[in-house]
């Protein structure tokens, strides 16, 4: 009986062009293979702490069996992948026997790699979702910020009376690309079906800064598109950002966010006239972030008259409900 030739094991594992659900793969392997291998076997799971990742059964493909072929390799919409994960992967080929069996190569080494952020076709995808979902619109003539006695004595005295831009949380969806990279002031706009005015209760504090609508939502600043999520509840969140054009912030935007016009969209709008008109979407809670410093002698400082300890409506940092067909699209959360 003649001896089997073994399989060289896979090197030199190269990962290229990832985005929030897909990537390509490569590697070398000896030439005289090349004609021999019929499979590819790629193991890919989700790293584990600082460890590397640890195959349980070494010898089973256990993820993404595929037909040899020219390589680079790609890896486009598995179940698996989500934005802004980091991955381990591995390779291993494979010779089809007649018996329908596999003479396989080791496992190649560990490999790890981190998805992108949504690209503007997958915000593009959220965005006619929210749409969907935003409701009729309503009359507002202010946006506002509630805070504690303590942060706002902290602008006076620190900052020089301006409320700073600081860098997105990770709250909402875990592909927004503005997460942990744009800086903003996170303001509110929605108002209360009965009066047309901010809701007198607040989960962030008991102090509210308002300012006029007309000073930030004007045809000098930009719109952009950046979340739509939920927090297992029937409520639903967009994330809209306020740039100046020009500014740092709407150059980021520009290149990472759907650009919303401002007099059509169905979120934030602002009518030009004599006395301009602003309304919001009345069907989900929006979240502004403007990109610039706001200076507290634009606006007013006031207590509000209703609760301020409802943490359980604060989205710090809020993880968004994977299961919601509201919400969700098809490409991670």
């Amino acid at each position: 009986m003649a001896e089997v030739e073994l399989l060289s094991t896979p090197h030199n594992i190269q990962i290229s062009d990832v985005t929030c659900d897909s990537f390509r793969i490569t590697w070398e392997m000896a030439h005289e293979d090349t004609s021999r291998v019929t499979h590819y076997f790629i193991d890919l799971s989700r790293k584990e702490g600082s460890e590397h990742n640890r195959f349980k059964h070494r010898d089973v493909p256990t993820k993404l069996v595929a037909k040899a072929g020219p390589l680079p390799m790609a890896v486009r919409g598995h179940w698996f992948l989500s934005p802004r994960k980091e991955y381990c992967v591995a390779v291993q080929t494979a010779i089809r026997q007649p018996d329908g069996d596999y003479q396989v190569s080791e496992w190649s080494q560990v490999v790890e790699f981190c998805t992108g952020d949504y690209a503007m076709e997958h915000l593009q995808q959220l965005l006619d979702k929210a749409q969907a979902a935003s409701g009729r619109m309503l009359r507002f003539s202010v946006f506002y910020r509630n805070q504690s006695p303590e942060y706002f004595q902290y602008v006076r005295s620190e900052c020089g009376g301006a409320m700073l831009p600081s860098f997105k949380d990770n709250s909402g969806s875990h592909g927004s690309p503005i997460n942990g990279k744009l800086r903003g002031v996170f303001l509110s706009c929605n108002t209360e079906f009965d009066t047309g005015l901010p809701p007198k209760d607040s989960p962030y504090g008991p102090l509210r800064f308002q300012i006029s609508a007309e000073r930030l939502l004007n045809p000098s600043t930009n719109l952009y598109f950046a979340d739509f999520y939920c927090m297992y509840t029937a409520y639903h969140y967009v994330v809209l950002v306020l740039a100046p054009a020009g500014s740092e912030g709407d150059s980021f935007c520009k290149s990472h966010l759907p650009h919303l016009d401002l007099t059509t969209n169905r979120f934030l709008t602002y009518t030009p006239g004599d006395a301009p008109v602003f309304c919001h979407a009345s069907d989900v809670i929006l979240e502004v972030l403007y990109t610039e410093p706001l200076l507290l002698e634009h606006g007013i400082l006031s207590q509000i008259s209703g609760r301020h300890q409802l943490m359980s409506l604060s989205t710090a940092n809020a993880k968004k409900d994977p299961s919601c067909k509201v919400c969700n699209i098809s490409v991670g959360r």
